[in-house]
């Protein structure tokens, strides 16, 4: 597997092994514990993965430590995909970022800090696992909703996140937008019903987390759009507010990769690829499952195939254009989502 996904290992082992020289000398200087028998790392991902990172963490960890004999602490950030985009970009120095798209890690290579080819560094093109818009109601669902056209009736109020700060809610703009669009209607259509949804949104939060908690604590809204997977653990915790799985929907495909920069800064790069490839092993893919993400390994979602229904009409980022596309369109400054909130008359 290493050298199938780490074509970086090759053009570095030189360095690697001088680095391993290195270590090994000064680790024999000290008889106490040494950097040799212990290493840190940094994750940094986006708010709704916490719940399954807390299992996986220990598991990894655990398994390290039998295989190596080293003791391994990955210290955790978790918040809103595009703010924590910004925040490594700014400083953070995250060795592993999990983020909510593939947009935002280009950005992180935009930046310098990771390498071009990631995509190929990771198995299933560094996507590690997936999810699907839901549509969550009050008890009962008192205003029948069945559909994403029910969010523009004058009678609702949609809860979402701020796509200008959460990846989340870039792929609920985008379900919106390819509700619309992947059914027969046109650009002008998608865009008069976009708006419509979003001028009822009464209150933009910085990820989808915090939507949750308008949502559920204060009691805001009609229908939360949100990720099936926050559903299923909001579920997991006593919250069992009806929902639906629209039919026609996007794929919310969520990459995984090393930042190179770092990782060879702090020299953690073999740590750090280890704990990235462990997130593909059954156990891991499990553990998101477990908590409501789609596993990518197909054993393991072919184990949970009952509780993740197949969407008749599934559509992805590439059927709208890509994300170099989509964010020219829609996200950028001045783009449609920036337009639309002029229009609606909320600033961010």
């Amino acid at each position: 597997m290493k050298s199938k996904f780490r074509p970086k290992w090759r053009r570095r082992l030189a360095l690697l092994l001088v680095g391993i020289g290195v270590g090994t000398a000064i680790a024999s200087c000290d008889s106490n514990k040494t950097a040799s028998d212990r290493v840190e790392i940094t994750l940094v991902s986006y708010a709704v993965t916490q719940a399954a990172y807390e299992k996986i963490i220990p598991e990894f960890v655990a398994d390290w430590k039998a295989e190596h004999n080293q003791d391994v602490t990955i210290r955790q950030s978790y918040g809103g995909s595009g703010s924590q985009t910004r925040a490594v970009i700014d400083g953070l120095e995250a060795d592993v970022v999990a983020l909510a798209l593939a947009l935002d890690v280009r950005e992180l290579e935009k930046a310098g800090l990771i390498e071009p080819g990631w995509e190929t560094e990771a198995p299933n093109n560094a996507i590690v696992h997936r999810s699907v818009a839901a549509l969550v109601t009050r008890e009962g669902n008192p205003k029948t909703v069945e559909d994403w056209d029910d969010l523009a009736r004058d009678d609702i109020q949609a809860i979402t996140a701020n796509p200008k700060t959460s990846g989340g809610a870039r792929w609920n703009f985008l379900a919106l937008w390819g509700s619309i669009t992947q059914t027969g209607g046109d650009e002008a259509d998608a865009l008069a019903f976009v708006k419509q949804v979003y001028s009822q949104v009464p209150v933009l939060p910085k990820n989808a987390r915090e939507a949750t908690e308008v949502f559920y604590q204060q009691g805001q809204g009609d229908v939360l759009i949100n990720y099936e997977n926050e559903v299923i653990l909001a579920r997991r915790q006593g919250q069992t507010l009806p929902y639906i799985i629209p039919e026609t929907n996007i794929s919310i495909d969520n990459p995984i990769a090393v930042v190179d920069a770092n990782v060879d800064k702090h020299g953690t790069r073999e740590v750090a690829e280890a704990f990235v490839q462990y997130l593909y092993t059954p156990a891991a893919q499990r553990e998101f499952a477990q908590v409501g993400f789609r596993p990518v390994n197909d054993a393991v979602a072919a184990e949970f195939r009952d509780k993740y229904p197949d969407i008749p009409n599934l559509f992805t980022v590439e059927d709208l254009g890509g994300w170099d596309g989509v964010q020219t369109q829609f996200f950028g400054d001045g783009a449609v989502f920036d337009k639309i909130q002029a229009e609606v008359g909320r600033s961010e």
